[in-house]
């Protein structure tokens, strides 16, 4: 296990580096000029923007600019924002609420996802089994933002069953209608992919053993059938994490979330490419990580997975 471990690792090299190139050369292979705006209404000074265009390397090639970004990188420094603000104190003020409300967003469909798929597995053409379906289609058929908004006015405002926004510090208990929102559509493709794989597999020589040797039902889900089914259902949630915490923008904006995914827009409407690199190399290093502790997950669902 620690060789294999230690070789996926080695794997992540490459590939880091291979994402945060294409990264870098797609943010600053935009056009445009990155100095709109930032003097008012009217043109920046000649002087400014020799100033800055000197400081962030942009008469360099790309790939000379994206080695002084990595050196840089390496060291802890994400740089700074043309306005001068330090892109990893923006980072850091802003990632631990996106964290917070996609970890809630995936306990969520997680917990509800993966109950829902297994009992309609378990009845298949039931009126549970129905049930799921129906309402796992009527949430893919939403809008993530029409949600947001009809709970929001309807739990918010109307009921004043929660606050119509979060406050700053971002509190768990104000978090769980929005992580609703952001994982529903998730928490669908979680219900209808555990039970596909619950019921495909209900039909394994392996189950029908465990039946025929007479375990209780209980042992036969939970210790046989489940384990196995989990598998692509792991595979799905260990992913998406960094699809939450990167497609927040819309649940952020309409919750008041001073969260990743407002900086990320206000980095695009501002034309702020190092900001917008700085974040994304974060998610980059996120789904690195979970996709090696899916891997991981594997060896302890599956008694026939061994990494050697």
């Amino acid at each position: 296990m620690g060789r294999y471990v230690l070789r996926r690792l080695l794997q992540l090299i490459p590939v880091f580096f291979g994402t945060t190139i294409l990264i870098y050369w797609l943010v600053w292979s935009v056009p445009g000029d990155p100095f709109a705006g930032k003097c008012g209404e009217r043109a920046c000074p000649d002087s400014y923007v020799q100033f800055m265009t000197d400081k962030y390397h942009l008469d360099d090639p790309l790939p000379i600019q994206y080695f002084h970004y990595m050196a840089n990188l390496l060291t802890g420094d994400f740089g700074q924002t043309f306005g001068g603000r330090d892109i990893g104190g923006i980072i850091a003020a802003a990632y631990p609420n996106t964290i917070k409300l996609a970890f809630v967003a995936l306990t969520i469909e997680g917990v509800i996802g993966l109950t829902a798929g297994v009992l309609s597995g378990l009845r298949r053409n039931g009126f549970l089994d129905n049930l799921v379906l129906v309402s796992t289609l009527f949430l893919l058929a939403i809008p993530t933002f029409v949600t947001g908004f009809v709970l929001q006015f309807l739990l918010g405002v109307q009921w004043k069953i929660i606050s119509p926004t979060v406050s700053g510090d971002a509190p768990i208990s104000q978090l769980i209608v929005p992580g609703f929102v952001l994982g529903s559509i998730s928490m669908a493709y979680v219900a209808r992919l555990t039970r596909t794989s619950i019921a495909e597999n209900s039909r394994a020589d392996y189950v029908r053993t465990a039946v025929a040797k007479g375990l209780p039902r209980r042992r036969v889900v939970g210790v046989h059938l489940l384990r196995n089914s989990l598998i692509p259902v792991i595979t799905f949630l260990g992913t998406d994490l960094g699809a939450l915490m990167g497609g927040a923008i819309v649940t952020e904006g309409i919750f008041g979330i001073n969260g990743i995914g407002r900086e990320v827009y206000r980095a695009i409407v501002t034309k702020e490419g190092a900001t917008v690199v700085g974040i994304v190399v974060v998610l980059v290093m996120v789904y690195l990580l979970m996709n090696l502790v899916v891997d991981l997950l594997y060896a302890a669902l599956d008694p026939r997975i061994r990494y050697e």
